[in-house]
């Protein structure tokens, strides 16, 4: 299929006689409908004719419309399902979530912080509220998975995943 079917799609729904056979039809209200507006809808794959000749919509035709311009679905590692399952804008739906998948996402908060870099406690804070209201949930996690060291109160980043 290309952008001529989906041209002549919309361009038969623009029509208002194509538009109140297309709807009709999907009402089944088939009484007194116009030939020539079925004829119309036929071509452009809307409406078909069943086994007893009584007219039918074929509202499916959107649905294949839409498949054959559809891009293929974007293949996700592992990590990337866990992290778009419990981020959503950045921010974390919950804390509670199996020990595999938190580290997942404790790596990925991790990240945030500069590794050699010393944080005061309420930088720290900070930087977790942007993912959670919980942060204190958030660094106590963190500091539990070596992912930030801490003493007294300030914190570095001991784990997790470099840049390059």
């Amino acid at each position: 299929m290309n952008d001529d079917e989906i041209r002549r799609v919309l361009g038969l729904l623009y029509q208002d006689d194509t538009l109140k056979t297309f709807a009709s039809l999907v009402l089944g209200a088939t009484g007194g409908l116009a030939e020539k507006s079925l004829r119309k809808l036929e071509s452009g794959g809307l409406a078909a004719r069943d086994e007893s000749g009584a007219w039918r919509a074929t509202p499916e035709r959107f649905r294949d419309l839409l498949r054959s311009t559809a891009e293929p679905a974007e293949q996700l590692g592992p990590e990337e399902r866990v992290l778009r399952t419990f981020l959503v804008d950045g921010r974390l739906t919950t804390t509670v979530m199996k020990r595999d998948k938190r580290l997942v996402v404790l790596r990925y908060i991790a990240t945030v912080f500069e590794p050699g870099v010393r944080y005061p406690e309420k930088d720290v804070n900070v930087a977790l509220r942007a993912f959670h209201d919980d942060y204190a949930a958030l660094r106590r996690y963190l500091v539990d998975e070596g992912l930030l060291s801490r003493e007294g109160n300030v914190y570095w980043r001991s784990g997790g995943p470099v840049q390059v």
